[in-house]
């Protein structure tokens, strides 16, 4: 069970911070169990193809990456096989910033929402460790659409079983600073006003 939990990730969950709406539900099968932290519970769609995750952000914020829960040894036909993230300000102005195939997942799948490489010349990317290097820039977005194109072996419903937004990793040490803090109760006095 320890598999299918989320695993601790350096990037921020700001999914906490939107609103999230998807195309259709089974009853007591709807959007809140994207969330829960619940393994054996899971989005699972009514309806004509093709399913959608809607998050909305009552701001612009910087999206990184996006986690998927998914399990084709648990949900077969009913697991998703190609997916697109669609990004924008509104409803009406949304356009896919990744397109994402999958080939029997299981277990959590982590990746940038962006395709466009990093810049490192102007500065957009924090440099990290290799470990928690990231490819691509961030996305600054109000709305986020993660689309179920297709399933495995053409399947009509679709079953998510857990989905989390992260930002990106802040820089650290502001300032360059040799020593910075760390600790809550002393970070609050780190700049002056």
């Amino acid at each position: 069970n320890a598999v299918r939990m989320p695993p601790p990730f350096p990037w921020p969950d700001i999914g906490h911070l939107a609103k999230w709406s998807v195309s259709s539900f089974k009853f007591g099968f709807g959007p809140e169990c994207l969330q829960d932290r619940d393994p054996d519970t899971f989005w699972h769609s009514d309806g004509p193809q093709p399913h959608f995750i809607t998050v909305e952000f009552p701001r612009k914020m910087a999206v990184q990456k996006l986690s998927i829960f998914l399990s084709y040894k648990l949900d077969d036909s009913y697991t998703p096989a190609a997916l697109s993230v669609r990004a924008g300000t509104s409803p009406g102005d949304l356009q896919e910033v990744r397109a994402v195939t999958l080939d029997r997942p299981d277990g959590w799948i982590t990746f940038d929402v962006s395709a466009e490489p990093c810049d490192d010349g102007e500065g957009l990317c924090v440099p990290l460790p290799p470990s928690l290097s990231t490819l691509a820039k961030p996305i600054h977005a109000y709305i986020l659409q993660v689309i179920v194109l297709a399933n495995h072996m053409n399947g009509k419903d679709t079953h998510v079983r857990g989905m989390r937004i992260l930002g990106p990793v802040e820089d650290q040490a502001s300032w360059d600073d040799p020593f910075p803090f760390v600790d809550q109760q002393f970070k609050m006095y780190e700049h002056i006003r």
